[in-house]
């Protein structure tokens, strides 16, 4: 049984599990006749579509041999049109039983939206002016069994495109552009940290503590040791350690895996860059974050000045650098700097309705994160570095000279949102097991995303850990908006999905 030649509307019209079937048959033909394409191994291509189209008046008449998956076919009679697409492009073919033969034509008569071929033939120019092969060879590479979705209305539900990327990239081209351009970003960051010396590493995922970040840990098991281990929240302590072992910088991009809740900020496992770098403190980290920023923006797409959903956003640098207790009187009008104790910021945050997690949390410094995160963050629209922490926050961060309430420590925020943080990195060994020792307190009392105490980075800072600056960005941020993706997940090739069963 044939399938109908015009395909786009094949899955409206038929039962998909028949057209399945019908392809099933078509394979099994082809196996019965010694032509099963599931066992070509390798196919020779001279060049791809975007070659070809970019460069016509070099290829005009020449001999090319192509390879794609048939999105599109058109018979009529003895010759027909079928448009391939490749890695970059598409490209339309002339078929017909003058060039192939009788025997070859009716085969390519049969194959289905979604075939795998190679094309081998001269390229010319329509009457209508469309760069086309006019094809002497064509050979089926793969058969499809499952079809496409319908052309007009394509891979629509955003659960499906997620789940099965792989169509989504076929059907919306837009999509493959998105993950080019993150690629792109992440070569141009590595570039511009390479020329400055800085020296990529690759650190442990598997830790038997979790340290790096305050996050809810996933817990592993591993057989030999007998041992939980945990997947790392954070690239920073080893990389730390690094700086101690005489590396003055390093960076590391990698995957970092967090147990936690899925919205369009955040996945359970994400893309972060780390660096260090010894002899620098956080206002140098602001100045290489204006510069990956900007210049990846730049270089990858040829301005500073963007869009993203909707909103002008100007990455050149000069960005604003505020501390969090002005950003909150700027804002609200509310100083904190007039308020002085724990009990006169939680009677405020009750005053405001602001409401504290846990008793862990009714601090000044706590209070004054909860007042930036309800009233600050939002406004953020332009680059803005928001500097000078809460210690209660920012465990790993170097104190204040001038209040050893507040650390060096920054987050930069675009369009309301955070995309980096950084701090003058806390090298006092003695400082660091007191705050770990808090940090342990509030996880026995039940905060899960407490950090443990860490003993080896304790012996590591003793040894010696120079006065450094490090910063933290998330790459899937930056790709989204670079590419004015609304969600993380239109970021991530494979986002964390809940299974349908």
């Amino acid at each position: 049984m044939q399938e109908n030649n015009n395909q786009n509307n094949e899955v409206g019209e038929l039962d998909i599990n028949h057209l399945m079937q019908i392809r099933r048959d078509k394979l099994k033909e082809l196996q019965e006749q010694k032509n099963d394409p599931y066992e070509i191994t390798k196919f020779d291509r001279t060049n791809t579509a975007g070659e070809i189209k970019s460069n016509y008046e070099n290829f005009e008449q020449k001999d090319v041999t192509v390879a794609g998956r048939i999105i599109a076919k058109r018979i009529m009679g003895k010759a027909s049109f079928c448009t391939i697409q490749d890695c970059d492009e598409k490209i339309q073919s002339y078929v017909s039983i003058n060039d192939l033969g009788e025997e070859n034509y009716k085969a390519f008569k049969t194959w289905d939206i979604g075939d795998i071929i190679g094309i081998t033939g001269f390229v010319f120019k329509t009457r209508t002016e469309e760069i086309s092969i006019h094809a002497k060879k064509v050979i089926l590479l793969s058969k499809s069994l499952r079809p496409l979705p319908e052309k007009f209305h394509g891979l629509k539900d955003m659960d499906l495109r997620y789940r099965q990327r792989y169509v989504d990239l076929i059907m919306n081209p837009e999509v493959k552009e998105t993950f080019i351009l993150r690629s792109k970003i992440i070569s141009k960051i590595r570039e511009i940290l390479n020329e400055k010396g800085y020296l990529e590493v690759e650190t442990p995922i598997l830790n038997t503590i979790s340290g790096g970040a305050t996050a809810k840990p996933f817990i592993t098991h591993h057989n030999t040791l007998n041992l939980d281990m945990y997947l790392r929240i954070a690239l920073e302590l080893n990389l730390k350690r690094l700086i101690v072992g005489g590396f003055d910088k390093v960076y590391e991009i990698g995957r970092v895996f967090r147990n936690e809740g899925m919205d369009i900020r955040h996945n359970p496992e994400f893309t972060e860059l780390e660096l260090y770098a010894a002899y620098e403190d956080f206002h140098d980290m602001m100045d290489i974050t204006e510069e990956l920023f900007s210049r990846t923006a730049e270089e990858v797409l040829g301005t500073t000045k963007i869009t993203y959903q909707g909103q002008e956003i100007d990455l050149t640098p000069g960005w604003k650098r505020i501390t969090m207790v002005d950003s909150i009187k700027e804002v609200c009008g509310i100083d904190f700097n007039k308020i002085q104790t724990d009990e006169e910021a939680v009677n405020l945050a009750k005053e405001k309705g602001i409401e504290i997690p846990d008793k862990t949390k009714e601090t000044r410094g706590d209070v004054i994160s909860l007042f930036f995160d309800e009233y600050v963050e939002k406004t953020l629209i332009q680059p803005t570095f928001i500097y000078e922490y809460p210690v209660e926050i920012s465990p790993l961060a170097k104190k204040c000279k001038d209040d050893k309430r507040m650390t060096e420590r920054f987050e930069v925020f675009i369009s309301g949102r955070e995309y980096g943080n950084a701090f003058s990195e806390l090298n006092d060994p003695i400082d660091q097991y007191e705050r770990f020792k808090k940090q342990v307190e509030a996880r026995e009392a039940g905060d899960e995303e407490a950090a443990m105490m860490d003993e080896d980075f304790i012996q590591a800072l003793e040894i010696g850990l120079p006065p450094t600056g490090g910063l933290g960005i998330g790459i899937d941020r930056l790709v989204m908006l670079l590419t004015d993706s609304a969600s993380i997940r239109d970021a991530l090739l494979f986002p964390t999905m809940k299974p349908l069963n």
